[in-house]
């Protein structure tokens, strides 16, 4: 018998924390497991670690009731179901790093039992679940291994988590069934296929959409080059236009998932998908391409540049990856200063938004938050590859 239902491993994240809350309200025993021991105290005082809508009220009724934390390894031994949000890095060679997952699992492994299945949740290498399960096998555990990815977007999770199908994936019929029935308690829309084919939709899925935003990007700096305006051409072959329904705006293409999945699908092929080399060198380059393109018009090393949004996407305080960074780094060489603000993300040495307004000569909207629709920029220079702020506000 089994104490909980289901110990999340890493689950104070993006990915974990979302989850554990929606089984702790659908009734289950949960207990998250994580080494952030500050992440853990700001979750047992009720307080979100990161924004998620509409997960407050539900964390405020399932912690210390269905939902118990801990910071103690052994803990993991308590539960049936082990759901682990730890997934395959890229290094900075931009190649999978398999150490970080086996080191993981060197850690875990002598506190996993027989009778537990463990749910693999975030992006794998093609083949690291068969893998996994073969290093679990050769410990004399019979310890089950499922991958049954997340395909979550950041902020909708208590939204997408009961409404988006859920792909399951194993090597044991009885453990997919009893996967199968777990995940039912937030979906109906199972969808069975083999761990390698999960694996690569997890991986093609970000990888597409990733593809789709250089695509925008590569024509947007295609029509800044020839002083078109890329947003009445994208309005232009949109408008009641059904074949480019799905045609993406401009903007940075970025955070923890998009440009790593890409690499790694980059290193499955054996370096071969040039495709996807080709929309990691659009999508990286568009902070210097912006750059100089105002190095074209202006003197900015006399000037003072701010980029408005740290975020790597709009209405969100999640900063990795962000591509504002890589436009702070470059305008911190080319320009005489930089200012940076963000309405959600918290830095001491960020300034408000007039602040930024009043003080820069150029301002950049790096994270198209909502709010900035309302500002006033007082005729200054706005770099806006979003097309974001409304040209009266100009």
């Amino acid at each position: 018998m089994f104490k909980n239902d289901i110990c999340v491993v890493g689950g104070g994240g993006h990915v974990g924390l979302p989850l554990s809350v929606a089984f702790a309200n659908e009734g289950k025993n949960v207990i998250i497991y994580d080494i952030n021991t500050d992440v853990l105290k700001s979750i047992a005082k009720r307080e979100l670690p990161f924004m998620e809508e509409g997960m407050e009220p539900i964390l405020s009724k399932v912690v210390n009731n269905k939902l118990k934390l801990t910071s103690n390894i052994s803990d993991i031994s308590s539960s049936k179901f082990v759901i682990i949000v730890i997934g395959t890095p890229v290094d900075k060679h931009l190649n999978p790093s398999f150490k970080t997952v086996k080191t993981f699992f060197d850690e875990i492994i002598n506190y996993l039992r027989d009778d537990q299945i463990i749910i693999l949740r975030s992006t794998l290498y093609p083949g690291l679940t068969r893998k996994l399960q073969k290093i679990i096998f050769s410990k004399g555990l019979k310890t089950r291994v499922t991958f049954c990815p997340e395909r979550i977007l950041e902020g909708k999770a208590m939204e997408e988590l009961y409404s988006l199908p859920q792909i399951v994936s194993g090597f044991n019929k009885e453990a997919i069934e009893t996967v199968k029935m777990l995940f039912e308690n937030l979906t109906n829309d199972i969808v069975e296929v083999e761990p390698l084919e999960a694996e690569l939709a997890k991986l093609f899925t970000n990888t597409w959409r990733y593809i789709q935003f250089a695509t925008a990007n590569q024509f947007y700096m295609l029509a800044q080059r020839y002083d078109a305006d890329f947003y009445r051409v994208h309005k232009t072959m949109t408008h009641n236009y059904k074949r480019t329904k799905g045609f993406p705006k401009a903007g940075f293409a970025a955070g923890p998932c998009l440009f790593k999945d890409c690499m790694q699908l980059a290193a499955f092929s054996n370096n071969t998908f040039f495709l996807g080399h080709s929309a990691m060198l659009v999508n990286e380059g568009l902070p210097n391409f912006l750059v100089k393109e105002l190095e074209k018009e202006y003197n900015i090393d006399e000037l003072t540049c701010g980029i408005l949004g740290m975020a790597f996407k709009a209405e969100s305080d999640d900063i990795r990856e962000s591509l504002s960074y890589k436009l702070k780094k470059i305008l911190e060489i080319k320009s005489d200063k930089v200012l940076c603000s963000d309405v959600y993300v918290k830095n001491t040495s960020f300034v408000s938004e007039k602040e930024l307004i009043d003080n820069s000569d150029i301002i950049l909207i790096g994270a198209p938050h909502d709010k900035y629709k309302q500002l006033f920029f007082n005729g200054k220079k706005v770099v806006d590859v979003w097309n974001h702020i409304p040209k009266e506000n100009l």
